[in-house]
């Protein structure tokens, strides 16, 4: 079977993407009047759920780590759109408006993808879901480090490069629980 990391991607994102119009539908945009850091904190419940879910084997709320990791990708690209809007003060945002953002974020996040993809020739394939897991965690710990230090930072990336993995790594393991 060749490997269509691309396709894989978008397949994954479409699926991320209904979702997300399906609740800005319901909701609006009410996660606009989420600061930083609770979307910080809201990623890192996310995460740590799948470690539960990964080492306890049994779960008491009857959804799987599938749901989470599509969690972490919204949310992610959610607080992308926040940090780009930050000096919007609006807590409503069209249906429309709010799905080309999201598209844009996205666009840029496969991009970073596709070229660090090739960099490391797809070495993410033979990686276990539970280190994407685990990187994730290790993304948010810097990333609330980096919120603790009021965004500065000495030799790192900044959030956004977080938020960008996040998602990376998150569909990495989608397209690797869709492949068992």
């Amino acid at each position: 079977m060749v490997n269509n990391t691309s396709s894989q991607f978008d397949e994954q994102i479409k699926k991320c993407r209904e979702i997300f119009q399906k609740k800005t539908h319901d909701y609006g945009t009410s996660w606009r009047v989420l600061r930083p850091k609770s979307l910080t904190d809201q990623l890192f419940i996310k995460a740590q759920r799948i470690q539960t879910i990964e080492e306890a084997k049994s779960k008491m709320v009857d959804e799987d780590e599938r749901s989470e990791f599509i969690g972490l990708i919204n949310y992610a690209v959610i607080g992308l759109i926040q940090m780009r809007l930050k000096y919007d003060d609006r807590l409503e945002l069209m249906e429309e408006e709010a799905l080309n953002y999201y598209d844009a974020e996205l666009a840029e996040i496969k991009k970073l993808m596709m070229a660090k993809n090739h960099d490391y020739g797809e070495a993410w394939r033979d990686m276990r879901v539970s280190s994407f897991t685990d990187l994730i965690l290790m993304k948010l710990l810097r990333i609330k480090q980096i919120e603790d230090n009021e965004g500065k930072t000495l030799i790192s990336e900044g959030i956004d490069a977080g938020y960008h993995d996040i998602v990376n790594y998150s569909v990495f393991a989608l397209i690797k629980l869709s492949e068992k």
